[in-house]
């Protein structure tokens, strides 16, 4: 088999580039479907840590992904749960390394997850039909700075996760500014806006 090189030219003037469908936030509405603010699995691929990863490197990834949360995987790839960058910079981090008398290098995501069995998570076929109001209340009741969307794979009838909100990227979407991210902080500065725009 023979190769040829492609004929070339060069970059016209006014080219511009192609962005994905789902590269950013949309701005949203406080009365928009949740939909608009949840993070579809379907089109942006999942952050995931497998339990045993340090601490330090889950840090990293979430640093690189843009993202205060990671999915926790075991070797099938079933969400065992989720760590997020509270948990890896709290007092959980510090506790844990005290009481079990060893450095911050020996810390693994799982010491300071949050297990499957005490993540709440919403069905798909409540979001379906929810406003981000809806969302934005659910995660004030629950005090939770994310949330999980899960709806059952057709094929085979297992739950997966389809979605997640966020709290930041919610506020971002609704043009919250926010200069530090604590969850009581930004669910402050969300119903500031809702109040201005009602």
């Amino acid at each position: 088999m023979t190769y040829r090189p492609l004929p070339v030219t060069t970059l016209q003037p006014e080219t511009g580039f192609q962005r994905p469908f789902f590269s950013a936030p949309r701005p949203a509405k406080v009365s928009a479907s949740a939909l608009e603010v949840m993070t579809d699995l379907n089109f942006v691929a999942a952050a995931t840590a497998g339990s045993g990863l340090d601490v330090e490197t889950a840090t990293q990834k979430m640093i690189a992904r843009g993202v205060r949360s990671l999915l926790v995987i075991d070797g099938a790839n079933d969400v065992i749960g989720i760590v997020t960058s509270r948990d890896l910079i709290g007092e959980r981090p510090q506790r844990i390394m005290h009481e079990r008398h060893i450095n911050f290098g020996e810390l693994r995501v799982q010491d300071v997850m949050t297990p499957a069995a005490e993540i709440e998570v919403l069905p798909l076929t409540e979001v379906l039909h929810a406003r981000v109001g809806d969302i934005i209340e659910t995660l004030k009741h629950s005090g939770r700075q994310h949330a999980l969307v899960v709806e059952q794979d057709s094929a085979n009838g297992k739950p997966m996760i389809r979605g997640i909100f966020s709290a930041s990227q919610i506020a971002r979407q609704l043009g919250v500014p926010l200069d530090k991210h604590e969850l009581e902080q930004t669910f402050a500065a969300i119903d500031r806006a809702i109040q201005s725009a009602g």
